[in-house]
């Protein structure tokens, strides 16, 4: 107890939260953005109840690794050298983890623009695929993004607590943000290319990362936020036109 009041009274612990909060919040939007896509293709009935559990395997994966920190901090450790360029565990996690969100993203894609699937441009998005499924898919890039999201805390900081609380808001946002995005991604067919879009950029960033590439989170953000503008007007617009306004 006195070590966490020592802690409520640091104003540089608080500091640290904010950012960390900060970090992890960023980090999630990912995580969500792909739960959103996946769940969407489910039957109606189970979207909400597989994002939930999506979310709540995120939550549960974090806390567990913060719970085993010595290994993770080890993660990053070499195991292997190839051209002199050594590979420690959290690399191949990344490279493995991206390789699979490209592939994922780039099916979707297919689906999408192949009109000999037969309906129009969107309707093969909504084709639909098993619960279990859709959770297996979460867990494994849950695992993935949780990897990623606590190295970067414990870069930041190294205290436990701070960690735990930074952690359980992130996910609790992510738990609130989740039904609307994915009504939101739902109601506007074309955001879920975009959306799609993102994904691949993610995993190239992964991919790079695991290679030892370090890519700056800001301008991956940043090119994510222009692209997510642009489709707002783009959405604006065609509501106009719709209305029959001029343009």
């Amino acid at each position: 107890m006195d070590y966490l009041l020592q802690l409520a009274s640091d104003p540089a612990v608080w500091v640290a939260l904010i950012t960390l909060i900060a970090m992890e919040v960023v980090l999630g939007i990912d995580n969500l953005i792909f739960i959103s896509i996946l769940t969407n293709k489910l039957p109606p009935a189970q979207r909400a109840r597989g994002r939930r559990i999506g979310i709540s395997l995120a939550l549960i994966l974090r806390l567990g690794l913060l719970g085993t920190v010595a290994i993770i901090v080890q993660l990053t450790e070499p195991v292997f050298s190839v051209f002199g360029h050594a590979f420690s565990w959290r690399d191949m996690i990344l490279i493995a983890g991206g390789l699979f969100l490209v592939w994922k993203a780039t099916k979707e894609i297919h689906h999408n623009v192949d009109h000999n699937a037969g309906g129009d441009m969107f309707e093969s998005a909504k084709v639909t695929i098993t619960f279990t499924a859709a959770i297996v898919q979460i867990l494994m890039l849950d695992l993935v993004f949780s990897i990623d999201s606590i190295i970067t805390a414990v870069g930041m900081t190294e205290h436990i607590p701070i960690m735990v609380i930074a952690v359980v808001v992130a996910v609790t946002v992510m738990l609130l943000a989740a039904d609307p995005l994915a009504r939101f991604i739902e109601a506007n067919p074309t955001v879920v290319m975009l959306a799609l879009g993102f994904l691949i950029m993610i995993g190239m960033t992964l991919i790079a990362e695991g290679f030892g590439a370090h890519v700056p989170k800001g301008y991956v953000y940043a090119a994510m936020a222009f692209s997510a503008g642009v489709e707002v007007l783009n959405m604006l617009a065609r509501r106009r036109s719709r209305k029959g306004e001029p343009g």
